[in-house]
């Protein structure tokens, strides 16, 4: 099969959401409907014990939340779908904006209840900033929520993008009856089927059949009727380029526990999705098509199988064939890389796959070479750009509660810290292990995993820290006084970088005052 063909056959995706919006619900329920899995899980119910496939770590079992990204391929219809469940909770943002780097469009939840909240804005400037094709669901149809043109003009008016209804609800909560699909001209009926797929809906194809008075009741069917007249004459016509260039995004109902409106969701999203995309580099703009490989590691996870100390990288695969057990450039690096296990998900499930094209994302057994941003290439010296970093929000010195595991509490905070779920900066003076993060929920989940994957105890305690600044100087005379002059604040990060650590805002422009041919910089990546 040609690369065209390949690349043609493939999309790749994110769900984005605020907590609790339903987004791994809605994740389950498309592998469901891809047929990957049989049976959904449900994420907080304490009479289903099937965890969802998406959460497999043990913490979010616990507490049904997503804290990483899970990387899920299956086939629909013949199309290969990459899929990445992100995690909802803000404290877990960075993880997420790093995903949205390795994707080509996004299906965005929301709760038809609370509507668009603080962290679906924040998520949907990181997606115009790509101009990244947007698809908004609109969740848990089931429940008594919003009237519908409300969440339509509170979305336009609060993520600043134009919207398209391609289907629309019948009723809501307990009235709930159904969805019609303005794209193909269909009605299906709701029947509630929380775990497994139903295939006895009614299709209508025509609005003025009177069967579906009968069905659904004269006052549901005169009222979806005066709604689909209002929305066709208010709404322009539906324009898949407009979509692609994300000028507007497709509207879709539903109810994801129930398994309604995901089927004409997912149908459609094969038909107008993007296939993979052109990516920029420090050198030039990628494409896909191109006979030669390349891509970059956008993330990286230690022990997926607690079984085994594994430590994955995951490669976005941007152009080119990739092929396991050939050597690729490893820019960054000393020396070329070749990996024999190279792996494609369902969640922590995996498979080794002898080859791979642009838009999957692959799995590399890495001993440690390889780090968040890295790229891999056939030959060419080019490095993908956009991934983003953040400056740290809060700081927590980390105190050893077992000194009988230091060598643990030291493996587990390296392997954690390469992951990307937060930053570790030691102090030169005293050699204090300081880990900055953008969330207080980060600490719970590296105190979790700390104890429970590399059987180290600690505990984190509050400092005065109010920003933590990477330091470079032309002249490495005085970078060295600078450093002398100000040794019980300057600390080293994971990749040995010099960090000021400034105690307060004023202190810190006091210091850059004093000192200005120091350069104080607020990302790593300078």
């Amino acid at each position: 099969m040609s690369l065209t063909t390949e690349i043609n056959k493939r999309r790749t995706f994110a769900i984005i959401a605020h907590p609790d919006a339903g987004k791994t619900t809605l994740t389950e329920k498309l592998l469901l409907f891809g047929g990957a899995i049989q049976t959904a899980g449900a994420v907080k119910s304490n009479k289903i014990d099937t965890a969802t496939k998406s959460d497999w770590m043990e913490i979010e079992k616990q507490r049904g939340i997503s804290v990483a990204t899970s990387v899920m391929g299956f086939e629909y219809k013949d199309i290969k779908i990459n899929l990445l469940d992100t995690p909802g909770h803000q404290d877990f943002a960075e993880d997420t904006y790093r995903t949205l780097t390795a994707v080509d469009s996004v299906i965005m939840v929301i709760d038809c209840v609370k509507g668009v909240e603080i962290q679906t804005e924040k998520l949907m400037e990181v997606c115009r900033m790509r101009s990244t094709p947007v698809i908004c669901f609109i969740n848990k149809l089931d429940r008594e929520g919003r009237d519908p043109y409300d969440l339509l003009d509170e979305v336009e008016s609060k993520l600043g993008i134009k919207v398209r209804p391609l289907s629309w609800p019948i009723g809501m909560g307990k009235g709930f009856k159904g969805v019609y699909n303005l794209y193909e001209k269909k009605l299906n009926l709701f029947t509630p089927s929380q775990r497994k797929l139903s295939d006895d809906r009614q299709v209508f194809e025509n609005l003025d059949d009177p069967q579906l008075d009968a069905l659904i009741g004269p006052g549901n069917a005169n009222q979806l009727r005066e709604d689909v007249d209002l929305i066709e004459g208010v709404y322009p016509d539906f324009d898949v380029n407009d979509y692609l260039e994300g000028k507007i995004a497709p509207v879709f109902f539903g109810s994801a526990v129930n398994n309604f409106g995901v089927n004409e969701m997912l149908d459609t999203f094969i038909q107008i999705a993007p296939i993979p995309q052109s990516r920029e580099t420090d050198l030039r703009k990628v494409a896909p098509d191109e006979s030669k490989f390349s891509g970059f590691v956008f993330k990286i996870h230690a022990n997926m199988d607690p079984n085994h100390r594994n430590r994955i990288a995951f490669l976005r695969i941007c152009s080119g064939k990739f092929e396991r057990n050939k050597p690729y450039n490893h820019v960054r690096g000393p020396k070329p890389l070749r990996f024999s296990n190279v792996t494609q998900f369902m969640a922590q499930d995996k498979e080794i796959i002898d080859e791979a094209f642009p838009g999957d994302i692959v799995g590399l057994y890495d001993t440690g070479n390889l780090k968040i941003g890295d790229t891999l290439t056939e030959g060419e010296n080019l490095v993908f750009t956009g991934i983003p970093s953040f400056s740290p929000e809060i700081f927590r010195e980390v105190v050893n509660k077992d000194a009988m595991k230091t060598k643990q509490l030291e493996k587990g905070l390296k392997q954690l810290m390469e992951e990307g779920v937060a930053q570790l900066f030691t102090f030169e003076m005293g050699a204090r292990k300081v880990v900055g993060t953008v969330g207080q929920l980060q600490f719970e989940v590296i105190q979790f995993r700390l104890k429970n994957e590399y059987n180290a105890t600690v505990e984190f305690h509050p400092m005065n820290l109010y920003k933590a600044c990477w330091i470079s100087c032309a002249d490495k005379k005085q970078l060295d006084e600078f450093v002398r002059s100000k040794n019980r604040y300057i600390a080293r990060d994971k990749d040995d970088k010099l960090v000021f650590m400034a105690e307060s805002k004023s202190w810190l422009q006091m210091v850059q005052d004093n000192y200005p041919e120091i350069e104080f910089h607020f990302t790593s990546e300078f």
